[in-house]
């Protein structure tokens, strides 16, 4: 069978012999995935560098910025069954107009990682997502509604009881340590996060005003936090002791041996051997969980919930009413105080 002419003598296509095998491509079609406008000036940039960039004019966290990066990395080197490996070198140097249709949460790229991370805690998974949502939003995509995210089980905060604490303190007046007693009592006097306190200057220490500001704390807040004497003769003693130190960071309030700022490590081997020596789990002695005994012991001493939350730093109340729960003693003096009148006084 011959071909058919069009009016100009040239042959049309036979249809009937033609195989549809393939979709047709997006330059064919004549559009495809692209990127906002916001960032299209960015297309032929590399999307990890542009993408660690702009976590850095969000002024996330060095904490946070890693992760989500990680996280990014983790997705961009996930690969659908046909397709070749790819290196973290190779990520590194996909282009972001490149990415778009690769990071399309619909193409079982995103199923594929999900199920790669599916054997790891609630939290970390929850995490995780966080920082594929945050990453899929700014190239112009969200993760769909069928991604389901698991449920966190309530767990309680761990706290030292009291014995334990009078054990711990006792140990850290007699460590050979000079950061045991100052380290320990200003956590549990202040309630801050570990990186906050490594992050202390000299300059963010009132000891007049029994107050320190911390700056870019978690979720880049700012906040003040308050401390009572004892924390006050803990820290110029440190700062005595500090003078003989070889400082190479005359601003950092505490300094390691070497003479460099304090870091979440020192502190957390310090608590270690703390906890050895206090007969304690080291598994129940953190900074965490000094943070932990902080907000107890306010709320047991009659401290409303806002005021814990303003000096936890919490951004969600919510976080904090968790506190609401653990605390037996509290329960204990409500119905002391409640059973001091006699409900039987009016009965014969």
């Amino acid at each position: 069978m011959l071909p058919e002419k069009d009016e100009n003598g040239q042959p049309w296509a036979d249809s009937s012999q033609r195989q549809y095998l393939e979709r047709f491509s997006d330059e064919i079609i004549g559009h495809g995935f692209t990127l906002p406008t916001r960032l299209v000036r960015l297309k032929e940039l590399p999307i990890l560098a542009c993408y660690e960039q702009q976590l850095k004019a969000e002024k996330k966290s060095s904490h946070t910025s890693r992760s989500y990066y990680i996280a990014a990395r983790q997705l961009l080197t996930t690969l659908l069954p046909y397709e070749e490996n790819l290196t973290n070198k190779d990520a590194e140097e996909m282009t972001m107009i490149e990415s778009v249709g690769y990071l399309d949460p619909n193409n079982g790229r995103l199923d594929i990682w999900l199920q790669s991370i599916s054997h790891l805690k609630p939290a970390t998974i929850n995490a995780r997502l966080a920082a594929i949502s945050h990453l899929l939003k700014w190239i112009g995509h969200s993760v769909p509604d069928w991604v389901v995210r698991p449920q966190k089980s309530k767990r309680l905060p761990r706290t030292l009881t009291n014995q334990e604490l009078n054990n711990l303190l006792k140990i850290c007046r007699q460590s050979e340590n000079p950061l045991a007693e100052v380290i320990v009592v200003v956590l549990l006097e202040t309630g801050l996060r570990v990186g906050e306190l490594c992050a202390l200057n000299l300059s963010d220490v009132d000891l007049n005003d029994f107050s320190a500001t911390v700056w870019s704390g978690k979720g880049n807040k700012d906040r003040k936090v308050l401390f009572t004497m004892r924390s006050k003769d803990v820290i110029e003693k440190w700062m005595l002791h500090k003078k003989s130190r070889n400082s190479k960071e005359d601003e950092a309030l505490f300094i390691n041996s070497r003479g460099h700022r304090l870091t979440q490590r020192n502190v957390q081997k310090m608590m270690d051997k703390l906890a050895d020596e206090a007969e304690i789990p080291r598994s129940r002695l953190s900074p965490h969980t000094l943070r932990h005994n902080f907000a107890t012991g306010l709320l047991e001493r009659g401290a409303d919930i806002v005021s814990i939350q303003r000096l936890m730093g919490h951004a969600d109340i919510s976080t904090t009413r968790i506190y609401l729960d653990i605390t037996d003693q509290t329960l204990r003096e409500v119905y002391r105080r409640a059973q001091e009148t006699d409900i039987f006084s009016d009965i014969d």
